[in-house]
């Protein structure tokens, strides 16, 4: 009987010992998320770390490219000395995404990427303009803030003089951007290049002085932002918007996709594993599934078209539903913007049946800013930072709020994705976490987030959504949306399709206007392989969750799948199964699923 119990204590032991971090794995993730901060500063002011606000990494520098690659190359050697097998569950999953995320990045590095330094979606100047805004994650508190934002706009004719650089590398390789992409990218440096102080949005934080600074903080710090605005920011976009219009334009590609450039094979299916974090997937099966979804969805469609009483085929349906007045009820983007809010206020209600966790940090509706809301192709969402006291918001363009129709882009369906319980949750979630390393606390997994978000407008009938015919449709709109950008993605950049054919399906399979199906073509062009990432990581998690349904009967809970879901942030949706698998197996006699670590529950404000 003694052996007995020395065995069980010892296994108890072991137990309980496996549940502990590994302290030498966790110095290794701070040493790694330190050093990270100080190699992208714009990085670490995202992540609410603002030691180096006054810095600008000089990317695609020769410099720089050797500094990441070294240390890319130290930790993953690092990495490689522990034992998967002796740490816990929150241990392994982080060494194994953090594993994933520099092999990734020296695969990055070896595919000269650097050729293509920005569009018109993704670019340090308009991440800059973001920051620069007041609005973004800059923060604009003290004297010192504004002094350290003054000294980060000083590096960015460097910067400029290295994305031009890179530019003309590029062209001699034969790597250069489509046209189309390059005329979008000239308006919007322009814009940044503005001479009106009214209009130009670098100078919004002078507007916008905290109570707390004397006049005489107030006058320097207006000199000072005048001076290096004038010296610097303005004729570094004066000469970026030049180079591309006159220098870059006539030598950018006249096809669509990465298939017409040398290596675009590769270079796409880099991109292709780096956004669905699938390698077992290949583009042609991607296609494949893509084209499988438009059928499946356009069966449901027929559905609600004949609840709807309207007797023609889906084509002319897709027409009534943009053309209908009905449809577009708003007059003013105010409108609008409550049309969202009464949305969310309709949801929360809802949110604990489905939802054991959530955020601390709310949400609010905004419309997007003007410089940049004719290239917005939706609503979207920018998280906030509970410490910095600033809520996360739900961004929404109203250039014509006579044209916004409430079944593209299903209103419902677009703030259960965008908002609440799609993106604010996962994120907010994450970033509030504090048993995830802090290395991992901010969003990086395209597959596993936007699958997220998308798999979240399922649930719309099982938080009071989708109720009249019409805001069903607007989610299967959304959800059709998404199987063609696996259709589109590929077929861009694979070279069966042109840009052209490419809208022209859009428009022949969803209900959207040549306007959206254009910047969704062009969104797809500048971001290969990362619409790909939302249909994707949806049915991978629905899999995952009917599968763990089926394993576990009756004491399957879908409040315990999310929160278990949610419980450690994103990661690549490998590691996410095996994680998943395994706590499922683990808990196969027991009757909950998750077990959230580091949070309290608590309601969404």
């Amino acid at each position: 009987m003694r052996n007995i119990i020395a065995c069980l204590l010892m296994l108890a032991a072991t137990a309980a010992a496996a549940q502990q971090n590994n302290p030498q794995l966790h110095r290794l993730f701070d040493s790694y998320y330190k050093e990270r901060m100080q190699l992208f500063p714009t990085e670490a002011t995202a992540a609410g770390v603002h030691q180096y606000d006054d810095r600008l990494a000089i990317e695609g520098s020769a410099p720089y490219i050797a500094a990441t690659e070294k240390f890319y190359r130290k930790y993953l050697g690092e990495l490689k000395k522990f034992d998967n097998a002796a740490l816990n569950t929150g241990d392994r999953i982080s060494l194994e995404t953090l594993a994933y995320t520099l092999q990734a990045a020296l695969e990055a590095q070896a595919l000269h990427l650097e050729y293509l330094p920005m569009n018109q979606f993704i670019s340090t100047p308009l991440e800059l303009a973001s920051f620069g805004s007041g609005d973004g994650d800059q923060p604009f508190l003290t004297v010192k803030d504004y002094e350290r934002w003054a000294r980060r706009m000083t590096a960015f004719a460097e910067w400029t003089d290295t994305c031009i650089s890179n530019f003309n590398k590029g062209i001699k390789a034969g790597v250069v951007l489509p046209k189309a992409l390059v005329k979008l990218m000239v308006p919007q440096m322009e814009a940044l290049a503005e001479q009106d102080t009214a209009k130009n949005i670098f100078y919004k934080p002078l507007s916008k002085f905290p109570a707390s600074f004397t006049a005489a903080e107030r006058e320097r710090i207006s000199r000072q932002y005048h001076t290096v605005i004038a010296s610097y920011m303005r004729p570094a976009y004066a000469r970026l918007a030049a180079y591309l219009k006159e220098q870059y334009l006539p030598a950018a590609q006249d096809k669509a996709g990465l298939f017409a450039l040398p290596g675009g094979d590769r270079i796409y299916r880099y991109y292709v594993n780096y956004f669905t974090t699938a390698p077992d997937l290949t583009p042609e099966q991607i296609y494949q599934t893509g084209l499988t979804e438009v059928a499946r969805i356009h069966a449901a469609m027929e559905q609600i078209k004949t609840q709807t009483g309207f007797t023609g085929d889906l084509p002319a349906f897709f027409t009534w539903l943009k053309t209908n007045p009905a449809l577009m009820p708003f007059k003013k983007p105010e409108e609008v913007l409550e049309a969202y809010s009464a949305i969310y206020r309709k949801v929360l209600p809802y949110i604990p049946q489905l939802f054991g966790h959530q955020p601390l940090t709310p949400m609010e509706v905004r419309r997007v800013e003007a410089y940049r809301e004719a290239a917005s192709a939706g609503p979207f969402y920018i998280k906030g930072n509970i410490a910095e006291k600033r809520a996360a918001i739900l961004y929404v363009p109203v250039p014509d709020a006579t044209k916004v129709n409430v079944t593209f882009y299903g209103m419902e369906a677009t703030f259960l994705h965008e908002g609440i319980p799609g993106h604010h949750f996962q994120i907010a979630l994450q970033q509030e976490n504090k048993a995830i390393p802090a290395f991992r606390r901010q969003p990086s997994f395209s597959a596993y987030f936007e699958g997220w978000a998308l798999y979240v407008e399922s649930l719309g009938e099982q938080l009071g959504c989708y109720q009249d015919p019409y805001q069903k449709m607007g989610a299967l709109n959304n959800e059709i949306h998404r199987a063609i950008r696996l259709v589109l993605d590929v077929a861009i950049h694979t070279g069966k399709m042109t840009r052209e054919e490419a809208i022209g399906y859009m428009m022949a399979n969803e209900a959207v206007s040549k306007a959206i199906a254009t910047a969704e073509v062009e969104r797809y062009m500048a971001m290969p392989g990362q619409a790909l990432s939302y249909k994707t990581g949806e049915i991978r998690l629905k899999a995952l969750r009917d599968k763990l349904a089926a394993q576990l009967g009756d004491r399957f809970s879908l409040r315990d799948f999310h929160d278990a879901l949610l419980a450690y942030g994103d990661m690549p949706l490998q590691v996410l199964e095996k994680y998943m698998n395994d706590r499922a197996a683990r808990y196969v006699n027991r009757s909950v699923l998750s077990s959230f670590p580091g949070t309290r529950r608590h309601k969404q404000r």
